[in-house]
């Protein structure tokens, strides 16, 4: 500790990142790093770019990645926010969506991350508790709340919240913004994204870290009404008007267009999931 540190550092838990071995030719199951290339379009892409361009700054609102994820989902583009990885993400949706003072509601086991952004941002919150079987309880979350953020699936636990559960969790809180973190759905579930038109309140974080193989240029996203991702932009453009760089934005756009690649990659992950249990003689989902 120093005499020169803020009074706040003193307080901070931080979040410890997964161990990353230096060894090659090792799959990190801690970090769950994605075991296939990313698209062979978005290594296109970054070498077409890399080059005399890389002196100019990047484009600060990444417009054409903007586009390139409304065009996906089928929204406008000022219904989706990005970031350097969606932790950068959440920590704006912390600061600018959670001081409240009303407590956030989140799962007593789920992203360690959540906990030190309340501790940064000093933000009150209370761990809900899941079911015995590591599931969550909507109904627990039907009480007074400045915010409710939860993974989904879950993580550590695989756990996934039907979109119906989604919904109705949503219509009990109103008066709260809710965060659906999505690291891993394109791995198992649908999306909350198809909600985001029916209600204002709710957004949907999402990482190319993960199901595109893109955990090394660190891009996150958000998708929700335009007031919630106005107030991120504006968290953003007083920390830093230029969060993504040039090659980040053009891998980005080229693995939301390659579509097929995506989608093979992941059935090959949910695959990998499936093992033969020797004692009852047959496959099950791990």
């Amino acid at each position: 500790m120093s005499k020169f540190w803020s009074s706040i550092v003193h307080q901070l838990d931080p979040y410890t990142p997964g161990e990353q071995p230096k060894g090659t030719n090792l799959v990190k199951l801690n970090t769950n790093e994605n075991p296939y290339a990313p698209s062979p379009k978005a290594l296109a892409a970054i070498e077409a770019y890399a080059g005399d361009r890389l002196r100019l700054y990047p484009d600060p609102n990444a417009t054409d990645l903007k586009k390139s994820i409304a065009d996906y989902y089928g929204m406008s583009i000022n219904q989706v926010f990005v970031g350097n990885g969606s932790d950068e993400v959440l920590a704006h949706i912390f600061q600018g969506l959670f001081q409240q003072s009303k407590p956030l509601l989140f799962p007593d086991i789920t992203y360690s991350f959540y906990t030190a952004f309340c501790g940064l941002y000093k933000i009150n919150y209370e761990l809900i508790p899941l079911d015995n079987d590591l599931t969550i309880n909507v109904s627990d979350y039907v009480r007074n709340n400045g915010g409710i953020i939860f993974p989904n699936p879950n993580a550590p636990t695989g756990c996934l919240l039907a979109l119906n559960e989604i919904e109705s969790l949503l219509k009990a809180n109103t008066e709260s913004v809710v965060v659906v973190d999505e690291a891993y759905i394109d791995f198992g579930g649908e999306s909350a994204v198809s909600l985001v038109n029916y209600y204002p309140n709710l957004l949907v974080t999402q990482t190319l870290s993960k199901s595109r193989s893109l955990a090394g240029l660190r891009i996150g996203l958000a998708v929700g009404h335009p007031d919630l991702i106005e107030a991120l932009d504006r968290v953003k453009d007083s920390f830093n008007s230029y969060p993504l760089d040039s090659l980040a934005i053009v891998a980005g756009i080229a693995a939301f267009t390659d579509v097929d690649y995506f989608k093979s990659t992941c059935e090959r992950v949910i695959l990998s999931r499936v093992v033969w249990q020797e004692s009852s003689h047959k496959w099950v989902l791990r």
